[in-house]
């Protein structure tokens, strides 16, 4: 059975290192159907919106829920997690009871100009998603560094072979957790 692996892009910017990243992992495995995953409409998180729920964050639940597995990839902004991911984070896991991407295997993906990749930000992304009880892939990171000098930005293409080697690793070893991830009720 085809595995359908939901994106979703932690930048806005219409450049975005980490969109051309998250792009090019639809291209290293054409077993596997890609869905993105927008967060860019959704309103700032207020309980008050609860009562009657925009239809933005309907649409973007449900894309959630119709995934196997979900891969962020998102930058850093001032060592930390984004704030329109982070945003979206608190939609999905509420409310607790029935969020959307509780015991959803998740995999963490960071691209940046820097040296250190996003390293700081996927801790404060993985401290959020073990607080939402989410599977997130053990053991394993995907950090790129320079990514200015991996892509063609006007092409908007990884051209790094090595890091397509890497990713498409990376890509492999989240298939194997979201197959062998238990499915706790």
């Amino acid at each position: 059975m085809t595995k359908t692996i939901g994106l979703i892009c932690g930048s806005l910017r219409k450049n975005s290192y980490n969109r051309i990243i998250a792009q090019s992992l639809t291209e290293l495995d054409d077993s596997l159907q890609f869905r993105w995953i927008e967060i860019n409409d959704l309103p700032l998180f207020n309980e008050d919106l609860e009562v009657s729920v925009p239809e933005a964050v309907s649409s973007y639940k449900s894309a959630i829920q119709d995934v196997d597995g979900i891969i962020i990839v998102s930058p850093e902004y001032n060592s930390g997690i984004p704030g329109v991911l982070k945003n979206a984070l608190d939609w999905a896991s509420r409310p607790r009871e029935s969020a959307v991407l509780s015991r959803k295997p998740v995999g963490l993906i960071g691209a940046t100009p820097g040296g250190l990749g996003t390293a700081f930000a996927q801790l404060q992304i993985k401290q959020v998603l073990e607080a939402m009880q989410v599977h997130v892939l053990p053991f394993q990171k995907a950090l790129i560094s320079q990514v200015h000098k991996k892509i063609d930005s006007d092409q908007k293409v990884l051209t790094d072979e090595q890091t397509k080697r890497y990713l498409q690793q990376y890509l492999h070893q989240f298939i194997h957790w979201v197959d062998h991830t238990p499915a706790l009720d």
